[in-house]
């Protein structure tokens, strides 16, 4: 192990910090950093192309060759220059246009008056909202939304395995009509598949608009120029929607959105871990031991179900970051105080607790073997789940009292095959129908349940 994981205050540092890593190339400082030089880079690109900026000529190809270059094979070397600069200067966003004027200042195929565009007519947030926006949508795209998808196919999988399985539901904890394990499964698929449709359709925003929102410094500089509409097509060209009406910062209600659908993500999740941890206790299912584990430090015979417990575990985690952060965030006092700066540093805080959620469900989910055999053992003798169907189809051939009478019979009984038969036979019904009524048994009695989790 790394030494400085024994060290770490952080779980996603320490103990977790390998399974956390995908998340370092979008949510770390070495990341924002690198998304900052993006800006400032794409920005001195976009007014150099811009007819109105008349100073600034379009660049040659060189040029754009030099910083693309600079964003593309930006380093951690190059970071760390930053933080260098950042350390004499105080101003994180200002030791970035500074690491790019040393950059570019010594190339020949740029003109002097170059590093003067460099950060021109921006705010620090200019910069730092949209790095954010960059960030959160590179991490949703390429890593939530695939270990997401990930969990949901395995489950489609397992709900495929298991659709035929008919299973005696429980409501209120008490016996209720059978579905099937596999149902139970695809229902959780399901939820998951539609709330992963809104995260990934979440819009994400930017402001380009300087130090109070109203692009006072642009036009002072270039009253001819149209800066809402020179501002819109730098942000479209990042793939980011403009928010036009903001103070200095950008008002952060599309990442209250993001974070709370994320939330709803790791609720639906956390109740997915719970019913499989139950079922696992009802010997349900079956937990794969793996040769090299232990389960318990004293009892030599234990399988914990202990992926379900960790995936719960940090899914309340993020929730209750991300939850801070989506009350947070979109509140800020006049044009801007800087309470917002440190919270959305702990962006990555609730999104590697949401990673690491996902990743321990699914292994969980993995190792999950069915015993049709004990869930066969609660379903069979359980005959008074079937009162339902006699009283309706009772109800269909004109019986009023139909529930009451059924209510008499099994409410808070057990019931045997004999006993409801019994009772069918003393029933005013059609011969056919009262045959096809004897012909049920508690495990037949699944309705769609099987055809849903099969199509999930």
């Amino acid at each position: 192990m790394d030494p400085t994981t024994l060290t770490a205050l952080s779980p996603l540092d320490g103990r977790y910090a390998a399974k956390a890593d995908p998340l370092r190339d979008y949510l770390s400082e070495y990341a924002l950093i690198r998304y900052r030089t993006t800006v400032e880079v794409r920005w001195l690109q976009h007014l150099a192309a811009e007819a109105s900026i008349v100073e600034l000529e379009p660049f040659e190809p060189a040029v754009n060759e030099a910083l693309n270059a600079l964003v593309d094979g930006f380093s951690r070397d190059d970071a760390s220059r930053v933080k260098a600069l950042e350390a004499t200067t105080n101003h994180d966003v200002k030791a970035v246009e500074y690491f790019l004027r040393e950059k570019l200042g010594d190339h020949s195929a740029i003109k002097h008056n170059v590093p003067a565009f460099i950060h021109f007519a921006c705010t620090s947030e200019d910069i730092n909202n949209v790095a954010y926006a960059l960030m959160l949508r590179d991490t949703r795209m390429n890593v939530i939304v695939p270990a997401i998808e990930a969990l949901i196919s395995d489950l489609r999988t397992l709900a495929h395995q298991c659709a035929d399985v008919p299973m005696l539901a429980r409501t209120h904890g008490q016996a209720a009509s059978p579905t099937t394990l596999g149902k139970e499964v695809a229902n959780f698929a399901a939820r998951l598949n539609q709330q992963r449709a809104r995260f990934v359709d979440t819009p994400v925003f930017g402001k380009f608009n300087g130090a109070v929102g109203n692009i006072n410094a642009h036009l002072a500089a270039y009253p001819e120029a149209d800066w809402q509409d020179v501002s819109e097509r730098f942000l479209a060209s990042l793939e980011l929607q403009q928010t036009r009406y903001t103070t200095q910062i950008e008002p952060h209600d599309w990442i209250a959105e993001y974070c709370q659908c994320l939330m709803r993500l790791n609720t639906i999740a956390i109740d997915l871990c719970r019913d499989l941890w139950g079922y696992v206790s009802l010997d349900y299912f079956r937990q794969r031991a793996l040769e090299h584990e232990t389960g318990s430090s004293t009892m030599p015979h234990k399988v914990n179900p202990i992926d379900l417990e960790n995936a719960e575990a940090n899914a309340g985690l993020a929730n209750a970051v991300l939850g801070f952060l989506a009350e947070k965030l979109p509140i800020s006092r006049w044009q801007r105080d800087l309470t917002d700066s440190t919270t959305l540093r702990n962006l990555g805080v609730g999104l590697g607790h949401s990673l690491l959620a996902v990743e321990s469900c699914r292994r969980g989910v993995g190792k999950l073997d069915v015993d049709r055999t004990a869930i066969a053992r609660d379903l069979d003798p359980a005959w008074e789940v079937l009162a339902e169907a006699v009283q309706t189809v009772m109800r269909r051939h004109g019986v009023t009292d139909a529930y009451e009478q059924l209510k008499h019979l099994t409410r808070g009984r057990r019931m045997t095959r004999e006993v409801l038969h019994d009772f069918i036979d003393a029933v005013d019904l059609p011969a056919e129908t009262r045959e096809r009524l004897k012909a049920l048994t508690p495990s037949d009695y699944t309705g769609l349940a099987r055809d849903l989790a099969n199509r999930v």
